[in-house]
């Protein structure tokens, strides 16, 4: 929290961080020139990206300006000023005093079918005037829409939008999004550039979650949530009352069938009569840094094969089963099994002397400036956004992180903050196996094991966290289903042992 009380640009006073994800830290601040609470959205740059990667970074940060100050209308965020803070581009937006949609619904269950509506209908007439302006938000989900202390309903993060007329900063088979909320075209045939009927899809799902408290194809996996999304019905909506025909007409499979955006507007605004804002007494809170996709593997090998494909790079920007267990507000395929199901592991080899040789069946990956370790033969390269590299094999898998613990270098004490106000509400049945300091190579190291509860199955997961003596900082982490906990668990520990670091 070293930013708190500076001043960006000569201009922004730094008041409380309100929100962090995976491309960006999001301040309210005040305006000291006008004398206005404004928030300030700053660009977080991992340490390990190239020059073109950060340029792209610094690009998209421009074009999410650009794409929301492009759109004139009282649902869609008001963007006032983009400067520069040492050297990276910060996005002033109006200040919002508000709670998300997504954790509305997560705290208070579904909502009543006349408050739905009224968001939806916001949030339609957002669309179709973001459609008029030639741009598409490619990321429609709820915690993407604020709902104001006042009432107002607002459409932000406009972070991976696209505007018409202006190149792609999307990769040939790039997938950008959040698997739960991804229209089936673009899993059924690779398309990375969605038209506005994929936002609408979102919508759709994002109206599902809102009267029914689940998204319309929640399942235990982001490969099996893909697969279900392109290929499988929702299970009809039960508490959707005049609703249910809107989004029925959003969640139809083939685009060009889709319900319009302005249609949709019409219908939902009929039901909106004498409702209001069921926030009540909520904590208020500003808008949320958006975390970006995950790049697609390539190929194509028949729809089956093209559709497990794609979903699998998204695992790491899903919240399947409601998780999000990376301490510092990234995302991630994880696992858990019941506290007591077994003998705890112990925490890996702490001695210093040099790493063992890569043992049979594994490969030695560099990843990252520093750091190269042993992976499993036949586990697939994923790359999830900002600093992490990702390995997976069915529902399991390995991840690595290079970065900075959110300004804490304890990586203990930041879980032990983050673990009842995070973890444990993001993640049904979560109970702690082992959390302990260790030590790795002679130097503190953090040890964190932990269960929670998937929508089908149980799952475990273990992490390890340490520094460089450069005072880089790392994470190496895996998941994996309990039933194949056994099996899985030597992919960690050969990972661990078999650590190189140049620095």
């Amino acid at each position: 929290m070293s930013d708190l009380g500076r001043l960006v640009a000569d201009r922004y006073r730094l008041v409380e961080r309100v929100g962090r994800g995976g491309m960006g830290t999001v301040w309210r601040a005040e305006d000291e020139l006008l004398g206005r609470p404004v928030a300030v959205k700053k660009l977080l740059v991992p340490p390990h990206l190239n020059d073109d990667e950060i340029e792209t970074l610094y690009e998209r940060t421009r074009r999410e300006a650009r794409s929301a100050a492009r759109i004139t209308h009282p649902h869609v965020i008001v963007v006032h000023d983009v400067v520069d803070d040492e050297g990276l581009p910060c996005i002033v937006m109006e200040y919002i005093p508000s709670v998300t949609l997504g954790d509305l619904v997560k705290r208070r269950g579904a909502l009543p079918p006349g408050e739905a509506a009224r968001i939806g209908c916001g949030m339609a007439g957002a669309l179709r005037a973001a459609h008029d302006a030639g741009v598409l938000h490619r990321d429609i989900k709820p915690a993407n829409v604020l709902l104001g202390n006042d009432g107002r309903i607002v459409l932000t993060d406009f972070g991976i939008a696209v505007q018409s007329g202006t190149p792609s900063l999307t990769r040939t088979g790039e997938l950008v999004g959040s698997i739960q909320y991804l229209a089936p075209e673009r899993l059924r045939s690779g398309i990375a550039e969605p038209g506005p009927a994929s936002d609408l899809w979102s919508l759709g799902a994002t109206l599902y979650q809102a009267v029914e408290g689940r998204p319309p194809f929640s399942r235990d996996t982001a490969i099996e949530t893909a697969y279900a999304i392109a290929t499988e019905e929702y299970p009809a909506p039960r508490n959707a009352g005049d609703v249910a025909p809107v989004i029925e007409g959003l969640l139809v499979k083939e685009p060009g069938a889709r319900m319009a955006a302005h249609e949709a507007e019409r219908l939902l605004g009929g039901h909106t009569a004498g409702t209001g804002t069921v926030l009540g007494d909520q904590p208020t809170q500003a808008h949320r840094a958006e975390v970006p996709a995950v790049p697609a593997r390539k190929g194509r090998r028949g729809r089956r094969t093209v559709l497990w494909s794609a979903a699998a790079t998204a695992v790491a920007a899903s919240v399947t089963a409601g998780v999000l267990l990376w301490p510092w507000d990234g995302a991630g395929p994880t696992s858990a099994r019941p506290a007591g199901s077994g003998a705890a592991e112990r925490p890996p080899s702490t001695s210093p002397s040099p790493p063992p040789p890569v043992p049979a069946g594994y490969h030695l990956k560099k990843e990252g400036p520093g750091l190269s370790l042993p992976i499993r033969d036949g586990w697939t390269r994923q790359d999830p956004p900002g600093s992490e590299v990702a390995y997976v094999s069915g529902r399991a898998g390995l991840r690595i992180n290079i970065a900075q613990f959110a300004g804490q270098s304890d990586p203990i004490r930041h879980w032990q903050e983050t673990e009842e106000e995070q973890t444990r509400r993001d993640n049904p049945g979560y109970e702690r196996v082992r959390m302990d300091p260790t030590t790795f190579r002679g130097r503190p190291a953090g040890y964190w094991e932990f269960t929670f509860n998937g929508s089908e199955r149980k799952y475990r997961a273990v992490e390890l966290a340490f520094s460089s003596t450069d005072g880089t900082q790392y994470v190496v982490y895996l998941s994996a289903p309990d039933a194949q906990w056994n099996r899985y668990r030597p992919v960690f520990d050969n990972a661990v042992k078999g650590i190189r670091l140049d620095a």
